[in-house]
Parts: structure tokens; sequence; C-alpha cells
């Protein structure tokens, strides 16, 4: 079996690729295979990238070092930024909406980024929460911090419940990095419950609409392929890579029109290109390197095609 499959003849001239990162590039703090050369190779091919990551346990400053850590060349200066994070996403929607005082459901190193690109508050400030922010944090997934939300939600926090018909707060809204069912995990090893499951309760309890910033949403995928600008081959289609077929492929990279192409590590299990209500993607690859090695050999045929 190949290790690179699409529909036969179908494959179009990629001009641009957005690529997954955990799962996809790396498990934990292991490279998937030969990912770290791979990704050289496309930068010896002048194929424009962008890492497009929903990670929100960590800030976008610590996934760069980590990723450079495990081999990964990433930029983030003058040549340009090639990490975008579902974190970066939720400031830039913060701001969108108007909203400055949000409740966190995240890490403290992504919550510090968020503050850091807000305006600053008055440190004695009483301003009630406007907002929910959810992403994956185990840590806040209790029924203290839940139950939190719910009632900023449902504006229920902060109501004069000793004054008969006293009005209540306006309500939060709520901000998700994504809703992934599951994620990969190393502690323990193998599928884990994500953020998803947790964003559609309060979405369930409350009434509110999630607005999702992060992968699938065309939101996203639009910003950053906004952020790629035109490439010489300005005919071709963008491809999306991941291992999740709903959470990397899904929503947006369909209503794009982007080339959805789906690798057998991380996240994916035996039939997910045939899942039940998922779209299934345009290419199925063994793995992110095994995708390259047929993309330089399609776009660049007498070009660099690597082992």
């Amino acid at each position: 079996m190949a290790a690179s499959t699409a529909r036969p003849g179908t494959r179009p001239m990629i001009r641009g690729l957005l690529i997954d990162l955990s799962g996809t590039l790396h498990i934990g703090t292991n490279p998937t295979p030969s990912a770290v050369k791979a990704l050289q190779r496309l930068r010896d091919a002048k194929i424009p990238f962008r890492f497009c990551s929903n990670t929100s346990k960590e800030s976008t400053s610590s996934l760069t070092e980590r990723l450079r850590g495990m081999g990964f060349d990433v930029h983030s200066d003058e040549r340009g930024r090639e990490l975008w994070t579902s974190i970066g996403a939720v400031t830039a929607a913060l701001h969108k909406l108007g909203l400055r005082r949000p409740y966190y459901l995240l890490s403290d190193s992504a919550r510090q980024e968020i503050e850091a690109g807000l305006a600053p508050r008055d440190p004695g400030s009483q301003d009630a929460y406007d907002s929910v922010v959810i992403g994956h944090d185990p840590r806040s997934f209790d029924y203290t911090h839940l139950n939190e939300a719910f009632r900023l939600l449902t504006g229920e926090e902060g109501k004069a419940v000793s004054v008969p018909g006293a009005a209540r707060p306006p309500r939060a809204r709520l901000i998700a990095t994504h809703k992934a069912k599951y994620i990969e995990g190393t502690s323990p090893p193998g599928l884990s419950l994500g953020p998803g499951p947790f964003v559609t309760a309060l979405e369930y309890a409350s009434g509110a609409q999630a607005h999702v910033v992060g992968k699938p949403s065309p939101e996203f995928f639009q910003m950053v392929i906004d952020d790629m600008g035109p490439s010489e081959n300005s005919d071709g289609a963008i491809a999306v890579v991941g291992d999740d077929v709903d959470a990397d492929l899904g929503e947006g990279a369909v209503q794009l029109g982007l080339w959805r192409v789906l690798v057998k590590t991380g996240k994916y299990r035996s039939g997910d290109e045939h899942k039940a209500g998922a779209v299934p993607p345009d290419e199925v690859a063994d793995s992110f390197a095994d995708f390259v090695k047929s993309l330089l050999a399609h776009n660049n045929p007498k070009g660099l095609q690597g082992d």
C-alpha cells in the first residue's frame, strides 16, 4: 500500500501548507518519524507553510521553545510568524468582541499570554467577568470551576438574591479554544478527553453557544492563510495536514475548499478516514514525512524529493 494515497489524478498543485503539530509533527516530546527532515525539505523546496495548533495548555512562546528543543526550526522573527495557536486567536476574539474581563479555564501559561495582549486594568478593579474562556486544562474541569463558569454564563453569579426581582448581571460570553473530543497524550499514553465534552456540557446547561476560535473554524484557517500572502503558484491549493479528521480537517477546512490530508499518526485510529459524520479526507498518508515526500515528487518532479 502506498505511503500517501489520494484519489487518482485529483491532487492539485499545492501552493502552501497548514500543518498540525501534536500527533502530526510530534507526540509528546518525540518527533514523528523523519518529521524534522521533512520540514527542512519543505523549506528547501520553498513551499510556504504555517504551523496551526489548538494547544491551549501552554503559551505560544513555550510551545515554540519546546518545538525547537525537538529539532524543529520555527521562525518567529523578521522572517515571519510561522506558529499560530488558538491562544493567540482568543486574544484577537476578545478584542473583536470588546471583552476585557475573562474567567479562565486555562493553564497559567496560556492565561498569562492572553492577559498580556489585553488592555491593562486597574489592579483594584472589581469589574464583573464578561466572558468565560475555556481550553484544555484538566485542573479546571472540576465541579467548582465548571459551576462558576455556568453561573457566569447564565447571569446567576453576582445576582442580588436578597432583593426580590433584582436584575441579573449580563450573561458572560463563552469562548472556546477548540472543541476536540479527545487528544493524544503521553501520561497516560493514548487518547484522553479533550476540552470539547466540557464545552458542550456548559453549552447544554447554560444555553450559551460557544464562540470557537481555533481549528477547525473557518475564521482561524482564513486568518492564517491571509498571513501567508500570495505565492508564485497563486493558482494552487492550500493543504491542511492533521491527525484528526474532525478537529483538524473538518468544518472550516471543508468550507474553504482546502486539500485535506489525514496522517496515520497521533490520534489517528484505523478507519478514521471513513468515520461516521465526518467528511472523508482528500488524501491519507502514513506520516507527515511520507506526505511531504509524495508532495515534492508531485510539485517538483525533477526537484527535491527526499528519502
